[in-house]
């Protein structure tokens, strides 16, 4: 049933593949967005067929086997003709010895097989799968305990839904010697899929509420933003980024009003940015869209755009969201909160501008970004720690900013909220916010 279970998984997964984006509107939950599915396959070095292992004592000790080190307690590797084995050994295990995996596996687990036998012509014996979350500080036994009777090997399955780092235990209870061979673990491998775009949080508690003009929550698929209507712009986009959003939908160019906005909201177009010197600068880049052209399509709304100097906008911005997807390349998930504060930027016409439109759109003498960086899994916000990578940017909105590099310009995210008065990861817990808030990224940039 297991086996039967990921082929089914495997044929949903290839065809999903072949179908466009827009059909990952089928597997969102009630929220609105999709659960993590997980592909499941056996780790790279299993099965452990302990034939790269020398053991000849019971004494404890730590061997190198083709996996990595194991833990051999009142165990032994065998090679003789009474030893149950697949090829030329297997490990002995006598008394209450035990196997235990020096070393973690950090995809989960999902399914344990592992063959097992009588030693010689020895009694029957009995034994326990325990394991472990943190790195072996604690255990918890996985199924029923197994009997073992054959001279044949036999194999032992134990099913289980571990995600993040597990490492396993093998406890003889009772009996006779008792062999084990072909260790094997199937890993549960994270498929991206689109999650909540405020999934770490409401930066300015924003509520969707034509009495709060200046903080107006809209949500939309793609993205999240608060609107300020004296400024005619957004005061913060937020949204998630993953694989899942991404394919090769064609940029659409398509800037428009945006008319979810309340009538008596004032509304931005395209004309209003004609001759300003600044470009219509995307917060939810268009990129980050690309899945269909809905989704892209989105991201010319004009709540999403604010006045950008045509240098930042090009090139230092450019690699500020560039990177992002980079990250998404190499198997990670970013949360992203993004916007302008202060009043006041330089285009193409030089001089500084205070507004544009008559008034009606603030130029912000500064913009920032938020990336929070996750390992692609499910329960985000939950698997945030003190270790978690979070880059934040606050650049000049002026056309020198390119004199340095993106990376140049990284601070942390306090100081970005000390600037807006945001609380911009207000989901994460307390005692972990706390910590990577007041971290300034200094990761190389490959």
């Amino acid at each position: 049933m297991i086996k039967f279970k990921y082929l089914l998984l495997s044929l949903f997964i290839l065809s999903f593949a072949s179908c466009e984006k827009d059909n990952l509107e089928l597997n969102k939950t009630n929220s609105g967005y999709a659960d993590e599915y997980s592909l499941a396959s056996i780790y790279a070095g299993f099965p452990e067929t302990i034939e790269a292992g020398s053991k000849t004592s019971y004494t404890t000790a730590d061997v190198t086997l083709s996996t990595g080190s194991w833990n051999f307690n009142n165990a032994l590797i065998g090679t003789s003709a009474s030893d149950r084995k697949a090829g030329l050994k297997s490990a002995r295990i006598q008394s209450a010895g035990m196997l235990t995996m020096n070393f973690n596996l950090t995809n989960g687990a999902s399914l344990v097989t592992i063959s097992h036998g009588v030693y010689g012509t020895d009694a029957a014996s009995t034994w326990d799968l325990y394991a472990s979350t943190n790195s072996g500080s604690t255990w918890t036994k996985i199924g029923s305990t197994i009997t073992t009777s054959s001279t044949t090997l036999s194999t032992a399955s134990f099913t289980m839904a571990y995600s993040g780092n597990v490492r396993f235990q093998i406890r003889k209870l009772t009996g006779g010697r008792l062999n084990i061979d072909n260790i094997s673990v199937e890993e549960d491998i994270p498929i991206p899929t689109r999650d909540n775009n405020m999934g770490m949080g409401n930066p300015s508690n924003a509520v969707t509420d034509v009495n709060v003009p200046n903080n107006y929550l809209l949500v939309k698929s793609q993205y999240a933003l608060s609107y300020n209507n004296s400024k005619g712009c957004a005061n913060w986009v937020s949204w998630h980024l993953s694989s899942a959003w991404q394919a090769d939908a064609p940029r659409c160019n398509c800037f428009a009003s945006d008319n979810t906005l309340p009538s008596s909201f004032f509304k931005a177009t395209s004309s209003h940015y004609t001759n300003t010197g600044f470009d219509r600068g995307h917060l939810c880049n268009s990129e980050d869209r690309d899945g269909n052209h809905t989704d892209n399509q989105a991201t010319f709304l004009m709540t999403n755009i604010i006045p950008q100097a045509p240098i930042n906008n090009q090139r230092t911005w450019l690699s500020v969201e560039s990177y992002g997807r980079t990250l998404t390349n190499q198997g990670y998930e970013v949360y992203i909160i993004a916007g302008g504060y202060g009043s006041g930027g330089t285009g193409w016409n030089g001089g500084v501008t205070y507004t544009i439109a008559n008034g009606q759109i603030n130029v912000p003498s500064r913009v920032w970004k938020v990336m929070l960086v996750l390992p692609v899994g499910g329960n985000d916000v939950n698997r945030v720690s003190t270790a978690t990578r979070v880059i934040a940017v606050d650049m000049p909105n002026n056309q020198t900013v390119n004199s340095q590099s993106w990376e140049y310009y990284r601070v942390s995210v306090d100081y970005i909220e000390t600037q807006t008065g945001y609380n911009i990861l207000n989901l994460v817990p307390d005692n972990v916010e706390n910590v990577i808030e007041a971290v300034v990224d200094i990761q190389p940039v490959l």
